[in-house]
């Protein structure tokens, strides 16, 4: 069942949201060769801890950290440790945090220095792909066109989906319905309407689609081994016009 907010809880998730984006901001910054991925996630929870809010990652399904940190081939579900960034690398950073008992959830995929201009272009790509998508999301859209949209732009520049993960509704819990996958016909599955809140997330591949997980029971690399980027926006679908991006400063 998808639930809708009224606009009241929307400016509750809206706290939640913006607490996610200064914290992922405030990490754009320390993201530089020679730092722990483990040093990120530690600066995370305190940041969000110092403002009142609640990590909303940690302990979800036994996961043990703040922040999911995905370096390189690694899609999404990365576990901070003590691997060091190195110049040429990327690492998404995935976070989601909690205000008065609402959700919010973005992610970001970052250069480590100086990047190869393939690499830069998928970053890129995928992160115009996730509006793309925020583009399709207004009333009497269908929740598929938001997915064609993703899909459409990141294989037009010669790249592929994630098809094992999708995006999802965000309110009280950080996973609701619906599901948004990343690729798709247009035209299918629920209208959109006023109320509805989505994580709207794509996760695009330099190589195949195909994934697999880490025997740590999170961490899913590229099948192929390829570079992975990952970006993500909380957004609430507003009766007239595009939508509001909560996750956006």
């Amino acid at each position: 069942m998808i639930i809708l907010k009224t606009q009241d809880e929307i400016e509750m998730m809206a706290k939640a949201s913006k607490l996610v984006a200064e914290t992922l901001q405030a990490l754009k910054r320390e993201v530089r060769p020679g730092v722990a991925t483990e040093e990120l996630d530690r600066l995370a929870e305190e940041f969000i801890r110092a403002r009142g809010g609640v990590p909303a990652f940690k302990g979800y399904r036994n996961y043990p950290k703040t922040l999911c940190a995905s370096v390189n081939d690694e899609v999404v579900h990365g576990i901070p440790s003590k691997r060091v960034l190195k110049e040429g690398d990327i690492v998404g950073l995935d976070l989601g945090a909690i205000v008065d008992g609402f959700y919010g959830d973005s992610a970001v995929t970052v250069p480590v220095g100086t990047i190869h201009p393939r690499t830069a272009e998928l970053l890129r790509v995928t992160e115009e792909a996730l509006y793309k998508g925020i583009e399709q999301a207004i009333v009497g859209n269908r929740l598929s066109d938001i997915s064609h949209a993703i899909q459409r732009h990141a294989e037009a520049a010669g790249f592929s989906v994630v098809t094992d993960f999708v995006g999802h509704g965000i309110g009280r819990q950080l996973h609701e319905e619906p599901q948004i996958p990343n690729y798709g016909k247009p035209g299918q599955g629920p209208r959109l309407q006023v109320g509805m809140v989505l994580a709207i997330e794509p996760m695009i591949n330099v190589g195949g689609s195909a994934v697999r997980v880490l025997e740590d029971q999170w961490t899913a690399v590229t099948r192929d081994g390829s570079l992975s980027a990952h970006f993500e926006h909380t957004i609430a679908i507003q009766a007239n016009g595009p939508p509001r991006i909560l996750t956006k400063l």
